[in-house]
């Protein structure tokens, strides 16, 4: 399974902020749409960097209050791993395991076409094996 299986089932809208957002807009962007992380975008709309609880929680780590007015760019993890809608289920795995990340952004021709986190790959992969699982059991009573 790829990826493209993982958008068509969730959808391809992807949260984003500019890096200039305070960290403070931020915080409120992710509460208010419940989500992990945001992707950060530059002025071309080009994927900047990706910010995460664990950016924040850094951030304050270090910091302190002062840092919930400091801009996101300043925060966000600027390497960001991103994936392809062709790269399969079991290579994001290993790479968000590798990585010991959450959240990857999905990129096809330079533009950001979705978002794909641990949990839609968790539910995906519980969905295949549930397939699986009825697939088997069809075929031990039709035998």
């Amino acid at each position: 399974m790829t990826v493209r299986a993982i958008l068509s089932r969730k959808g391809n809208d992807v949260i984003t902020i500019e890096p200039t957002v305070t960290l403070s807009a931020a915080v409120k962007t992710l509460a208010e749409h419940r989500i992990g992380a945001v992707v950060v975008v530059g002025p071309d709309a080009q994927v900047a960097g990706i910010l995460s609880e664990r950016d924040i929680v850094r951030a304050l780590a270090q910091r302190g209050p002062a840092a919930l007015e400091e801009p996101v760019g300043q925060v966000m993890t600027r390497k960001v791993v991103t994936c392809a809608e062709s790269d399969t289920v079991a290579e994001l795995m290993e790479r968000m395991t590798q990585g010991r990340f959450r959240h990857v952004p999905v990129v096809e021709r330079g533009r950001l076409v979705g978002l794909v986190s641990i949990g839609d790959i968790v539910k995906h992969r519980l969905q295949e094996m549930e397939q699986e699982s009825n697939a088997l059991k069809e075929y031990i009573l039709t035998a």
